[in-house]
């Protein structure tokens, strides 16, 4: 019988994978005052839910002493821990209502101009031309148009021009300020990122698609200079997937299935880096897997 990819794989490897994986996490929980206690208790809980909820044998009860034997954890501990169900993904109301907004005033044609670019918006129009009122009421009834704009105004996403104009500014698009708002993309692009990259391991035909350009051994300037030419190029991929999107969705039944696309860009210097990581040749890497 053929093994699946992820039977290739030996603990002490995925170990060593982990290791490099989790340095930054641990160091978010360093400096947000989560001491190793806490992180161990919360990995417990993690291995206790993801074997009861993921590892259960077809048509068999799921048992303490399974899940014992699967994570390691003491029998007792597992059945205080269990049933307490998977994470629950709770979206911030600030998420939901400016996502959404945000993102139709990117893609709707009546909302940018002819290179796409989102148009500053009047507070209101009786002549039916774009406002940020119809923008707002295009997405949502719940919300007065007033209240979003004293919101967004207060959190810098926009800004009155000489003209009395409602101008969107480039903070819309990424998160920042509001801790909650942060968190959220943050568990919500790097969990996703790694489940992508754990299927793809695990699997003998990788699912999704996961490539990076990597170069090695680089002067600082030529580094920052790559860095914003790949956010330039980002930026405006991410613009076309948001009004292709967007314009899809309008005719879509819904469903249950959601679909997320991300890029991330990082620029290093090699003396942070541990050991094994520091580079050896210049434009050692390229695009792979």
């Amino acid at each position: 019988m053929s093994k699946s990819a992820g039977q290739y794989l030996d603990a002490a490897g995925v170990q060593n994978a982990l290791n490099r994986v989790l340095r930054p996490l641990v160091r978010l929980a360093i400096k947000c005052g989560v001491t190793f206690p806490a992180f161990v208790d919360l990995l417990r809980q993690l291995y206790v839910n993801v074997a009861e909820h993921e590892f259960a044998l077809p048509d068999k009860q799921q048992t303490d002493s399974r899940v014992s034997l699967l994570t390691g954890v003491h029998r007792k501990e597992v059945s205080r821990l269990r049933g307490a169900g998977a994470p629950v993904r709770v979206v911030p109301d600030a998420v939901s209502r400016t996502s959404a907004i945000v993102a139709r005033w990117l893609a709707d044609p009546q909302f940018v101009d002819a290179k796409g670019v989102p148009l500053p918006l009047a507070r209101t129009s009786e002549a039916g031309e774009p406002s940020f009122a119809g923008l707002v009421e295009s997405v949502t009834r719940d919300l007065r148009p007033r209240a979003v704009l004293d919101d967004w105004l207060d959190r810098k996403l926009v800004e009155i021009d000489g003209k009395d104009r409602i101008v969107l500014m480039e903070g819309a698009m990424v998160p920042r300020g509001d801790g909650e708002v942060r968190l959220y993309y943050f568990a919500r692009n790097l969990g996703d990122h790694a489940a992508a990259s754990v299927d793809n391991v695990l699997a003998d035909a990788p699912p999704f698609l996961e490539r990076a350009v990597h170069y090695d051994g680089l002067s600082e300037e030529l580094a920052r200079s790559l860095e914003a030419y790949s956010r330039e190029i980002a930026v405006e991929t991410l613009l076309r997937l948001n009004k292709y999107a967007n314009q899809a969705i309008q005719s879509d039944p819904g469903g249950t299935s959601r679909w997320n696309w991300g890029v991330y860009i990082l620029t290093s210097d090699g003396t942070s880096l541990v050991a094994e990581e520091k580079p050896e040749n210049k434009g050692a890497g390229g695009e792979t897997a």
